[in-house]
């Protein structure tokens, strides 16, 4: 299918110039073209379990509208666009960084603008970065904050939030200080107070095969350092340490392939904690709902991933494969070193089991899907949304369907289960019950102060069902 094209064109060697959707782009004559004016209150009232519009455009492969450098305006929005990441401030304020749009002839662009959204005004404002495509990374001094630092382009990376609010980014795919398009293992952090930029580890010049050194497992060592990866998944756990999982990469050996291996950055080091430090290994399932020193998801990239109430890290689907998209389905929890199979399937390209709309099931699942994004609401309960993978009929497509996962069982929400629908978007800032983004996955999410969910952009369907970039922002209150 068309939707994971991108996905597909990763995980060989043509990774190292890049991957785009560009290929499988659609155009539509009929395009309304209807674009946001972001500068309005959101003051609209809110109904739950809604999709309501908040801003952007209902078309794919809109272009961005940056202003002026550090001054919030009502035209302003980042352009259309996939596989960026984000943060939020202490504020509630919303931040993303880079992405990979639509080349222009037969060359990725890709993004390394920082973008600052606040939602209590409805308004972006462009903090960072350039508003052209493909810069370069100025490292600067490794450890030293400086203004003119600032990491190059890329898309597929990684992000966390240390207990200070200063944001981190590692690795993806883009371009490093001589402007060598490559995969990554640069490690940054971000002071929002300071605005600047510090380079912290990593390769600067990203030699082709930045395999990763791995020390000996359970050690920190100021040596240590993952290989070069894209579409790993990240979390924080409640010491503040940072935790990093699989990917598409480079293992110990300089070998290319799909990562299961998991770190921990604590205190300036890195360490290896559990996994191969070798490419494409199988996943081992164990008993179900049993936790095993022996048990691994397996080489994957493009998973899901939340942490619960208990500071626990869960891992959903993802792909494996080598030039081959392998979309899978299954659920792990990683807790006191080791992984359990909590449920989905441990054989891959499973159709989903929706059941009926909002009542759980313990037959319920998602179906196998890369690239889809999570959030956790108060009460610690996980909401999945879309991907690239298999609806109920088993077609593959983009998905834009909603579930929430609670006590054990699954919950299909809101949205199709049929995958490939394009949005449905109503009106402006206002919500209704017939609102739905189009499919679509490496789209940027967050959850706000009032605990609503939101969606950013991404790759899939707009509003006439054309495949492309999306620059469009949504807001879900559950």
């Amino acid at each position: 299918m068309k939707g994971c094209v991108c996905l597909l064109a990763t995980i060989g060697l043509v990774v190292l110039s890049g991957c785009s959707h560009a290929s499988s782009m659609g155009t539509s004559s009929n395009s309304t073209g209807t674009s946001s004016n972001t500068g309005a209150s959101n003051s609209s009232p809110s109904t739950a379990n809604e999709w309501t519009w908040m801003g952007g455009a209902d078309v794919v492969n809109s272009s961005g509208m940056y202003g002026i450098q550090g001054v919030a305006a009502a035209g302003n929005i980042p352009g259309g666009r996939e596989g960026a990441v984000t943060w939020t401030d202490a504020a509630g304020n919303f931040w993303l960084f880079g992405g990979i749009a639509a080349p222009s002839s037969t060359t990725d662009n890709y993004f390394n603008d920082l973008w600052k959204y606040s939602a209590s005004v409805g308004q972006w404002i462009w903090v960072g970065g350039s508003n052209g495509y493909n810069q370069a990374g100025n490292y600067g001094t490794q450890g030293v904050a400086s203004p003119s630092n600032i990491p190059g382009a890329r898309f597929a990376a990684v992000s966390w939030k240390d207990a200070t609010g200063n944001f981190w980014l590692f690795g993806g795919t883009g371009l490093d200080s001589t402007g060598s398009n490559q995969v990554l293992n640069d490690l940054w952090e971000y002071s929002p107070t300071t605005g600047e930029w510090t380079w912290i580890a990593g390769s600067r010049i990203a030699a082709t095969n930045q395999s990763g050194i791995y020390g000996t497992q359970g050690m920190a060592a100021p040596g240590n350092i993952p290989g070069a990866r894209q579409y790993a998944v990240s979390w924080t756990d409640a010491s503040g340490n940072f935790w990093l999982f699989g990917g598409s990469g480079f293992d110990a050996n300089g070998n290319e392939g799909n990562l299961s291996d998991v770190w921990k950055y604590s205190a300036g080091q890195w360490t290896w904690m559990a996994g191969s430090d070798v490419v494409n290994q199988p996943a081992i399932y164990g008993i179900q709902g049993t936790p095993s020193a022996g048990n691994t998801p397996g080489g994957r990239y493009g998973a899901s991933s939340w942490t619960d109430v208990g500071g626990n890290f869960w891992l959903l689907g993802g792909a494996s494969g080598q030039n081959t998209y392998i979309p899978l389905n299954d659920l792990w929890k990683y807790s006191a070193g080791q992984w359990t199979w909590i449920g989905g399937s441990a054989t891959p390209r499973q159709s989903g089991v929706y059941g009926s709309r909002d009542v759980s099931s313990p037959g319920n699942t998602p179906g196998a899907r890369a690239s889809a994004v999570a959030w956790t609401n108060a009460s610690g309960n996980l909401w999945l949304f879309g991907g690239d993978g298999f609806d109920s009929a088993g077609s593959l497509d983009e998905l834009s369907d909603l579930w929430e996962y609670s006590g054990g069982q699954w919950m299909w929400v809101a949205g199709p289960n049929v995958a490939g629908r394009p949005g449905t978007y109503g009106i402006l800032r206002t919500a209704a019950s017939g609102n739905v983004p189009g499919g679509r996955s490496l789209n940027t999410e967050w959850t706000d102060t009032s605990g609503n969910f939101w969606i950013f952009g991404g790759y899939g369907r707009d509003a006439n069902g054309a495949l492309g970039y999306l620059n469009d922002l949504w807001r879900y209150e559950p």
